[in-house]
């Protein structure tokens, strides 16, 4: 490639948008400073960040741990295993996550308390533990699970993607060398995996970040929930939801471009 084609794609590669978009966000957080309404309503709304980063951040990483669980199991010499884990993976990928968010807590859950008060009726009637209610179960618990049986089906093939990317011919070398299952794996069938996995991964962490406002339907007071009972209270649904959409704009960019820092500095060391 010569010099004037590389100058003119390194122009062109110039991140524009970045560029265009932290001036409209510095603006409108200019904006939102000086006028009362608008920082009213970003005061409201925020509060309900901490609950947005704790869902996501707890329902990505237990999905995370399920999905590589069921990845294994897609992937090992076992017939059974492999069977559940295709079976969990389509079923669960065939419904929608609010669908899933509504069954979980209205169905999964007191299904569950009446299963534990079953087992654990002894100890009840004995008096050690209390009777578990519907209420016992927290509607936020109840919505990180439902993230978490949703995401870790998309995740199993992710990582199931990466495992299999890995060449086979390193694989027979570990064995060759008398590495065990656990040790090929965690020496020579991830860090190569890793390479197809995490930018898959980072895209669902986003996405798991913009469907947790879906945990709003539970009454969980995330950002969109608060942004409801705002706009509900002074009808202003313009601003509010105005607001709401600029909070998740900054959080999902921003972590964007750290996932896109990361996903460089690892391809750097690789190459």
């Amino acid at each position: 490639m010569n010099a004037p084609v590389a100058d003119s794609i390194g122009k062109a590669d110039f991140p524009w948008w970045l560029a265009i978009t932290a001036t409209i966000g510095i603006a409108l957080a200019i904006f939102i400073g000086i006028n009362d309404l608008y920082s009213q309503v970003f005061r409201a709304v925020s509060r309900g960040v901490s609950i947005t980063i704790f869902v996501t951040l707890v329902g990505f990483t237990l999905a995370s741990a399920l999905g590589l669980l069921l990845a294994i199991m897609g992937l090992s010499n076992s017939i059974v295993l492999r069977q559940i884990s295709r079976f969990y993976v389509e079923i669960i990928r065939g419904i929608p996550i609010l669908v899933l968010l509504f069954y979980i807590a209205f169905v999964g859950a007191p299904g569950f308390v009446a299963l534990w008060n079953a087992i654990t009726g002894p100890l009840i009637e004995a008096g050690f533990i209390a009777k578990m209610t519907v209420r016992d179960f927290p509607l936020l618990w109840r919505a990180i699970i439902a993230l978490m049986i949703g995401y870790s089906a998309f995740i199993a093939e992710v990582f199931r993607a990466g495992i299999q990317a890995v060449d086979s011919g390193q694989i027979e070398a570990a064995k060759a060398l008398g590495l065990n299952g656990y040790q090929r794996f965690r020496l020579i069938i991830m860090p190569q995996a890793i390479r197809t996995i995490a930018p898959p991964l980072g895209n669902d962490f986003i996405a798991m970040i913009k469907d947790s406002s879906l945990v709003s339907v539970l009454g969980v007071a995330d950002i969109t929930q608060m942004g409801k009972i705002y706009a509900a209270g002074s009808f202003r649904f313009f601003e509010t939801y105005s607001i709401v959409a600029y909070i998740y704009l900054i959080i999902t960019i921003g972590l964007s471009l750290v996932l896109r820092s990361i996903e460089k500095r690892m391809r750097q060391q690789w190459n």
